[in-house]
């Protein structure tokens, strides 16, 4: 059994963790860190993937790292294109000397006597048993299950004769050329593999319980290339950013304070692009945007493939598999050759490693988020969790530059442990998940930590006051315990004045 030390472990290292060592290289240069990363390559989800037409559902221009401009035309990447960034972003920093693959994190316990972590870890390919010590541990995982996705068991599912395909496990030379495709969902993943599959297979079902709301969006950005040909590219980087920011957020914003108006804008949107080849009731979801996520349809390839007969919409439920296809409830009997249930992922967090606090588990549903980055009652620990609502990296880069600044203030006072602490009850029923209510999102109910609610436990989902929290105000802010000390106390020591700053930070 081996074992080392280091200032900061992070663990994973996909487009999170790429990312928080970066910034943990740029801005806290006399840190030591290690990656672990259970994977035998970088990339995370982009290296997980390999279904046809996998690709980003976020423009890249604010997927892209702060530090990094993407410089490509494309709006919507495809996976490949994505991991070829994250690497390049890792080989330009010197990362990947500092990565550890095929290692499996089992455990991390927190001694408060040591003041330090104690991760056992297991290296996959030989069974090996590793330790691995660290002052500051950051969990970059994401947030689902990379073993499995989730997958309901259909009844008669063992009678069909064809072949049944999850996206996560996508064999290497699938044929499909010619043959009747099923696809179980309407999510993200089945909006791409649809109109993907369909230039090559027979025909493509897309077979869903109930419609999502979908976007076409053009997959090159005429008005960025502008820029970048007009403009230095930082600049035309951080124009294009910003525009698609402001953009996310007033749709975002619109959908929950004007629902109605937004859902006959969007809805109005598809009907155009299907253009009288479609029931339009397989469009029209039963609840209010952005109460799911958003699905974005790059160049409304789906449109094009069911004008073109490629493809179509079945909106039923699954009775039962049968020999050749799937039975459906209203009596109708879909032919397949191969199914693949599109059907979402199975949430974990943490890499579904167990946490333990000076001998006493932590669940983390019992536990409420500091800002969104740290968890209440947990040392020294950081949570890079990204936006639901807008570009998950725009959240690693502030929660990244927000943990940088957080160890330079304990190192320039002097302090080795800090702590969330909740000192008012503030604990919600709302997970970090925001204002989601999907499938994947209840099923994991009990596995995600809370949201609380009011102040710096509220999961807000709006990165113009996440810049302002995590990149602009004061690390002591009357919720962080550093060394057993709470920082009013601290405060009042100093200036003699605890009761006034007591009342002004907690009130009366």
């Amino acid at each position: 059994m081996s074992k080392q030390h280091v200032d900061v472990l992070i663990i994973g290292a996909g487009v999170s963790g790429i990312g928080m060592a970066c910034h943990l290289k740029r801005e806290c240069p006399g840190k030591s860190f290690t990656i672990l990363e259970r994977r035998e390559s970088l990339g995370g989800t982009w290296d997980l993937f390999r279904y046809p037409g996998i690709r980003s559902d976020s423009d890249m221009y604010t997927f892209g790292y702060n530090f990094r401009p993407w410089t490509s035309g494309k709006v919507l990447a495809d996976g490949p294109s994505i991991k070829q960034y994250v690497s390049e972003t890792a080989s330009e920093n010197d990362i990947e000397k500092h990565i550890r693959y095929g290692i499996a994190v089992m455990r991390a316990e927190w001694s408060g006597a040591d003041k330090c972590w104690t991760l056992t870890a297991v290296k996959e390919a030989t069974g090996e048993t590793l330790t691995f010590t660290a002052s500051f541990m950051i969990g970059c995982t994401g947030y689902y299950n990379y073993d499995a996705g989730y997958k309901p068991d259909f009844p008669g599912e063992d009678r069909f004769k064809g072949q049944i395909v999850h996206p996560q496990h996508w064999p290497e030379h699938l044929n499909y050329a010619g043959k009747r495709v099923v696809v179980i969902g309407s999510g993200a993943t089945a909006i791409t593999l649809v109109p993907t599959m369909a230039e090559e297979a027979e025909h493509v079902t897309m077979l869903q319980r109930s419609p999502s709301y979908l976007m076409p969006l053009p997959s090159n950005d005429k008005v960025a290339m502008f820029f970048q040909k007009m403009l230095p590219a930082k600049s035309a980087y951080r124009l294009t950013r910003a525009r698609n920011v402001a953009v996310a957020r007033f749709l975002y914003n619109r959908s929950r304070k004007n629902p109605g108006i937004m859902r006959r804008l969007m809805l109005g949107l598809v009907r155009r692009q299907l253009d009288g080849k479609a029931d339009m009731s397989h469009f029209s979801p039963s609840y209010n945007p952005w109460d799911q996520r958003l699905c974005v349809v790059k160049d409304g390839d789906l449109f094009g493939a069911i004008r073109a007969g490629k493809a179509s919409v079945v909106t039923d439920h699954i009775e039962s598999f049968t020999e050749q296809g799937i039975r459906l409830k209203s009596g109708e009997e879909l032919a397949a050759d191969i199914i693949i249930p599109a059907t979402g992922l199975d949430i974990q967090m943490l890499g579904g490693m167990d946490l333990v606090v000076d001998g006493q588990p932590v669940v983390l549903r019992d536990k409420i988020i500091y800002k969104n980055v740290m968890v209440e009652g947990v040392p020294n620990a950081g949570m890079i969790f990204g936006y639901t609502n807008i570009s998950w990296t725009l959240k690693v880069d502030i929660a990244a530059e927000y943990l940088c600044r957080l160890l330079n203030y304990m190192d320039a006072h002097g302090n080795r442990v800090c702590v969330p602490r909740d000192t008012g009850d503030s604990r919600g029923e709302g997970t970090v998940m925001g204002g989601l209510d999907s499938g994947y999102i209840r099923r994991a109910d009990d596995r995600l930590p809370r949201q609380g609610t009011h102040g710096p436990w509220k999961v807000t989902q709006n990165y113009m006051a996440d810049v302002k929290t995590l990149r602009f105000a004061p690390i002591e802010d009357g919720y962080l315990e550093f060394d057993g000390i709470r920082p009013v106390e601290k405060a009042g020591a100093q200036t003699g004045c605890l009761r006034p700053l007591k009342s002004a930070l907690f009130g009366s």
